[in-house]
């Protein structure tokens, strides 16, 4: 009977760590099969539909042309099936992938500190915005995984800096960004959307000046 317990054990713990290995393998240091490139694609476009619709009645109220600076995540998860695709084509993508990389983190991030501030304010935790908080944490997620494999090269990072500095410019100079969930929330917001396109910014930064040794080394600029 113990050696039928042990070997049950045994059996449990080398499922476990081959599931853990597998997922390491795909998560960390391969993520580009082509059926989990295909699945984030789909993911992160159904995912863009609804978030379009979420903000069907700020767009509603606003000019048609500040409508690409409304939508923070819907247009970050787009950009990133977007970018995803490319690595499905196996095709260069170098400046759209470091966009929707830093899109999808920083506006996952906003958002989940802007939904934990209403919530620490003591909101209920309804399951709209606990669905909003997981979704915004697999955008998080996402970026953080093919962040540290997308190539990073100098020529991109102007337009980069550019991307995430005129979003800030529009949402919080212009008074352009998403409704928030509670009156007062408006310097939170400010605060964290700058902070992380500074982190960002200089990230990338680090990372290109990392990679220019690597391509020296022929490693064509990618960081692992």
């Amino acid at each position: 009977m113990k050696k039928a317990v042990t070997s049950s054990g045994n059996g449990a713990g080398g499922t476990c760590a081959a599931i853990f290995s597998w997922a390491k393998l795909l998560l960390w240091e391969d993520p580009f099969e082509k059926w989990f490139l295909l699945s984030l694609v789909f993911i992160n476009l159904a995912g863009s539909l609804y978030g379009y619709y979420w903000y069907r009645e700020q767009l509603a109220h606003t000019p048609v042309i500040w409508w690409p600076f409304i939508p923070d995540s819907p247009l970050a998860t787009t950009l990133f099936g977007l970018a995803v695709l490319f690595n499905y084509w196996e095709r260069e993508g170098s400046l759209l992938q470091i966009i929707a990389a830093a899109a999808v983190i920083k506006y996952g991030l906003w958002a989940m500190i802007i939904i934990s501030d209403f919530w620490l304010a003591g909101a209920p935790v309804t399951a709209v915005e606990a669905g909003l908080w997981l979704s915004h944490l697999g955008m998080v997620i996402e970026g953080c995984i093919f962040l540290r494999h997308w190539p990073v090269y100098l020529r991109d990072l102007f337009p980069a800096f550019l991307w995430l500095g005129l979003n800030d410019f529009v949402d919080y100079w212009l008074g352009m960004h998403p409704y928030l969930f509670a009156p007062g929330q408006e310097g939170l917001a400010l605060f964290t959307a700058v902070l992380l396109s500074l982190f960002l910014s200089f990230w990338y930064l680090v990372r290109t000046k990392l990679g220019i040794r690597g391509r020296k080394k022929g490693e064509r600029g990618r960081i692992i």
